[in-house]
């Protein structure tokens, strides 16, 4: 269970995906928290119950008679904004509830701040380790290859050199 501590208008310290600490004021005209379990997303924009509006229809997929007997999928619409954001990934409907609110709150924090948004900030850090990653194997691959071709042209009969 996470607990959300709401965030005054004063400068706060943060710490950037480098480790180094940050000053910054936070986004004018949204209201941030503070989530104390998440660690990643530090300040995700409030949800107002009023601006949502929630619907329980039955969900799509696999599961047979448990999916299509039961309405535990939850749609949640952001009235402001019209973002629509549908959850069927357990058959629990308190946890799908949970669930759609967190995605809501990620998309309302990425429609709101754009490209400095900390989920697309993430997604970004994550795409640019991939490419690193397959980078360096492909440099390897290479490299073995090379060893394996001067390997092979130093043991051929002809060349013996003595």
């Amino acid at each position: 269970m996470s607990v959300f501590v709401p965030i005054t208008s004063f400068v706060r310290m943060q710490l950037t995906w480098r480790g180094s600490l940050l000053l910054r004021p936070p986004p004018t005209g949204l209201r941030c928290v503070l989530a104390a379990g998440k660690k990643d997303l530090i300040d995700l924009p409030v949800l107002v119950e009023d601006e949502l509006e929630e619907q329980f229809v039955r969900g799509s997929g696999p599961g047979g008679q448990a999916t299509n007997k039961t309405s535990n999928c939850v749609v949640l619409k952001h009235i402001p904004t019209g973002i629509v954001v549908k959850c069927h990934q357990t058959r629990s409907v308190d946890i799908n509830r949970k669930r759609a609110r967190e995605i809501m709150r990620e998309k309302l924090d990425v429609t709101y701040k754009g490209e400095l948004s900390e989920v697309v900030m993430k997604k970004k850090e994550s795409v640019l380790r991939k490419q690193e990653k397959r980078r360096k194997a492909n440099e390897n691959l290479e490299r073995k290859r090379l060893f394996k071709e001067a390997l092979a042209s130093d043991s051929k009969p002809g060349n013996d050199t003595v």
